[in-house]
């Protein structure tokens, strides 16, 4: 797709670095200025190109909360304390988009009878009981991972929650390929899905990172059993959501996300054991 406005020359990786932008600025609420020659930033996203640059574009995400999970252990904040920092500074980093998909989906899937009641639960802007749970079980699972981390294997979990988020972000993409919208005029449906390429180029990315986590202070092991639990993770919900909505939504694909961080965390721990 020509991405090229007004006259601008091109350059080489132009198009990738307006796919992580993109990225940055739908899932996140950091501050992401328009680059030179870039159309409209708050145009809708093309997800046909733009998950190309989710690995990169979690592991952007995920520094700022890494800086304050490194920064909170050297004071001597301790395991606990400095895992909640972080994991707050990445709720905080994120606008909470994807435990909001969790909730919306934990309540819709547990609360509704048939698909149409499931899907109306899932629009609803306020939270349920089971909603609620889930957000406490996702919050509380990943404190716990990280913490646990951090007193196994000390710094190495900063590595661990840069590379858990970008992992995490390339299995949420499960939905988005194996099923087609759940609302024909929802949002997902409007973005496209990720093309073939796209699909290679956030793979590729994605064992990019894991390998350069192995280089610097993960164990292979583990790093290789974060991704099959990551991917198991997205997979299992994906086919949860076909079976209960016939399809995929927005809240689907942030569940999934949800879901595959704290799958690749806890199974980092497991391989961390002594």
């Amino acid at each position: 797709m020509d991405r090229q406005t007004g006259g601008e020359a091109d350059w080489p990786g132009r198009g990738a670095l307006y796919d992580l932008a993109g990225c940055l600025r739908f899932y996140s609420r950091l501050p992401v200025p328009q680059l030179p020659g870039e159309p409209d930033p708050h145009r809708s996203p093309d997800f046909t190109t733009l998950p190309r640059m989710l690995p990169l574009a979690g592991l952007v995400l995920a520094l700022p909360a890494a800086l304050v999970l490194a920064a909170a252990w050297w004071i001597g904040l301790g395991p606990f304390l400095a895992a909640t920092l972080a994991v707050a500074t990445l709720v905080v980093a994120t606008g909470a988009l994807h435990e909001d998909g969790l909730a919306d989906v934990a309540d819709g899937f547990g609360g509704g009878a048939t698909r149409e009641r499931r899907l109306e639960i899932m629009r609803d802007s306020r939270i349920g009981a089971y909603g609620g749970a889930a957000l406490v079980l996702s919050l509380a699972l990943r404190i716990g991972a990280l913490a646990t981390l951090l007193d196994r294997t000390g710094l190495a979990a900063v590595t661990a929650l840069i590379l858990a988020a970008a992992l995490s972000r390339v299995a949420a993409l499960a939905p988005m390929v194996l099923l087609a919208p759940a609302r024909p005029a929802g949002l997902s449906a409007s973005v496209g899905r990720p093309s073939r390429a796209s699909l290679a180029t956030a793979l590729g990315l994605g064992l990019a990172l894991a390998l350069a986590a192995c280089l610097l202070s993960l164990p292979f092991g583990g790093v290789a059993l974060m991704i099959l639990c990551a991917g198991l993770a997205s997979w299992g919900l994906t086919r949860l959501a076909r079976d209960k909505i016939g399809g995929q939504t927005g809240d689907v694909i942030g569940a999934c996300q949800q879901v595959a961080e704290i799958a690749a965390l806890v199974a980092l721990v497991a391989a961390a054991a002594d």
